[in-house]
């Protein structure tokens, strides 16, 4: 089995739509029990009293335009709360995937480093290099989701091709 985790700031909006979408490629491709996949925070600012928030609205919009989330494709979209990623993710994860230079700094502290060499940054598996950039801040999630699906498309792709 691949265990993959994608990982940003609150957990919220690009790690959650980047688990959403990389869960309807594996479905689709018909490998769904071939992968495990979740998604993580950097920053407990979307966690309350060890309740994690749901995805946020024009996050789960967004999935919902591209058919992930309805009723014909949940993949568990109602249910996700954020959560924190921790330093024996490290050890339960094959591919840790950050969102931007930001989380990747926060997970190699968390996880004291990158020995096996785990951690990328999302756009790593596109042709592009950069960030995701946070649609919390830029209220552009048509630009978020083109970034996280093609990095998604690549990672499937690359993990493919190694398998």
């Amino acid at each position: 089995m691949i265990r993959i985790l994608f990982v940003c700031h609150g957990n919220i909006c690009r790690s959650t739509m980047a688990e959403f979408v990389m869960k309807d490629i594996v479905n689709k491709a018909g490998e769904a029990d071939e992968f495990h996949i979740e998604s993580a925070a950097t920053h407990t600012d979307e966690i309350w009293n060890g309740m994690g928030s749901p995805v946020y609205p024009p996050a789960r919009a967004k999935l919902r335009e591209h058919g992930i989330g309805t009723d014909d494709n949940e993949l568990g979209v109602s249910e996700k709360r954020a959560r924190l990623t921790v330093k024996r993710d490290y050890e339960n994860f094959d591919y840790i995937i950050g969102m931007d230079s930001a989380n990747i700094r926060d997970m190699n502290r968390i996880y004291g480093g990158d020995p096996e060499n785990k951690i990328y940054k999302m756009l790593d598996f596109t042709d592009r290099d950069g960030d995701v950039a946070d649609p919390w801040y830029t209220g552009n999630f048509d630009a978020t989701w083109r970034d996280v699906s093609e990095g998604c498309h690549g990672l499937f792709s690359q993990i493919k091709n190694f398998f």
